[in-house]
């Protein structure tokens, strides 16, 4: 496995080379005096820093094998040994990101079959996660909250205990270097004959819970698998006092909510259905059920028709607890910044509204107490300045 050192010395090749040299020159001190090679330190040590405007954002539902930089892939394929399939980061994008005719989750799931490609090794995981907290670190983001389903990275060897200890890993190093809070997701996935998969999922989820693990999720074609067919794999998960999560409403109706909320789910992936059913919207009301919102990427998908029809600011009128996510950064090609501004331009959201939705972040994510009371006030505190809209008392 690669030394925390080598991936900030990569990262810092992006700057001037003036910053380079300060920066490398610290890292080369603090490693002789045996001190942590970290963000912080080299900072401290060079007097180089991140150009960014503080940490304060959470996104809590976020794709591994849908967030993988076009230039990162190039240095993945290199590592696993595969053809990248691109020759310049141009055309690689375009191979990763869905266009403006995407006309369905279908569709938009097949953006995911290169990354899977050559996230098939444990250096490749690791390096993936690793990479991933970097960005959002330097996005201004204090806690990312990574998914992804470890059955699918088995297709060279690793069994699905290897594969998430890899990504433990990259996630373990990733907090180390950058300060950041971050937890990992392991979906299940939605299949005819997966269950063994499944359960072994959960089994993994269970040994490394509390470890880098924070819940399990169910992923896949909603429409053609229906949610209440998993019931016994989530079942196990609750036995076990694994936190669930579950995409639901985004490809299928109200019932597939209604499925989750049976099988545990205390936060549903999108829940866009849910509009079209008033007795279950006071359900989610009344037992506090956050929703993990994806504006970008549910117009992509077509989980609505128009963008005047996406029901983020009813859910916030009746009470609902809705909150700001990515879904995939690079096959939706965006940012959590840019998923704010967005949805501000176009549902004119006041600025209490738009920090009300980044606190429902940290009321939502899977941490202690404790942490959720830091990142609460992280984000009350710095909020404003990140999204540049001004301070609002």
């Amino acid at each position: 496995m690669a030394e925390p050192s080598r991936y900030l010395e990569a990262s810092w090749r992006k700057r001037s080379d003036e910053a380079q040299a300060k920066a490398l020159n610290a890292i080369k001190e603090l490693q002789a005096n045996g001190e942590p090679v970290n963000f912080n330190t080299v900072h401290l040590k060079s007097g180089v820093f991140m150009d960014k405007e503080g940490t304060h954002m959470i996104d809590l539902h976020l794709h591994l094998d849908g967030s993988i930089h076009p230039a990162d892939m190039f240095r993945l394929a290199e590592m696993a040994g595969t053809n990248p399939g691109a020759e310049t980061e141009a055309e690689m994008k375009k191979k990763l990101a869905v266009g403006p005719d995407c006309r369905n989750l279908g569709e938009y799931l097949e953006k995911f079959e290169l990354p899977l490609q050559v996230l098939q090794t444990e250096e490749c995981l690791e390096f993936a996660v690793y990479r991933l907290l970097e960005r959002l670190h330097a996005q201004g983001l204090c806690r990312g909250e990574i998914r992804f389903a470890p059955q699918l990275h088995t297709r060279r060897g690793l069994n699905q205990r290897s594969v998430t200890e890899a990504a433990v890993s990259g996630l373990a190093l990733g907090i180390r270097d950058f300060g950041i809070s971050a937890g990992l997701i392991l979906c299940c996935m939605r299949g005819a004959d997966n269950q063994a998969e499944n359960m072994e999922t959960v089994a993994v989820a269970k040994s490394c819970l509390g470890k880098g693990v924070c819940a399990v999720d169910l992923a896949g074609n909603e429409a053609a698998y229906p949610t209440q067919d998993f019931a016994d794999v989530f079942r196990q998960a609750r036995e076990w006092g694994i936190p669930v999560v579950i995409h639901a409403g985004e490809a299928a109706g109200p019932e597939s909510v209604k499925s989750a909320l049976a099988l545990g789910a205390v936060r549903i992936g999108h829940g866009i259905h849910a509009m079209e059913d008033e007795a279950l919207k006071a359900v989610l009301r009344e037992r506090k059920i956050y929703l993990e919102m994806c504006y970008s990427s549910n117009l992509q998908t077509r989980t609505v028709d128009a963008p005047e029809e996406y029901p983020l600011v009813s859910f916030l009128e009746e009470g609902l607890c809705a909150t700001v996510n990515t879904d995939n950064i690079t096959v939706s090609d965006t940012d959590l910044k840019k998923e704010y501004l967005l949805l501000q331009e176009k549902f004119l959201l006041s600025p209490q509204t738009m920090r009300q939705l980044a606190t429902n972040g940290a009321d939502a994510a899977f941490v202690t107490e404790e942490e959720r009371i830091r990142l609460k006030a992280q984000i009350n505190r710095e909020f404003f300045s990140w999204l540049d809209c001004g301070a609002v008392s």
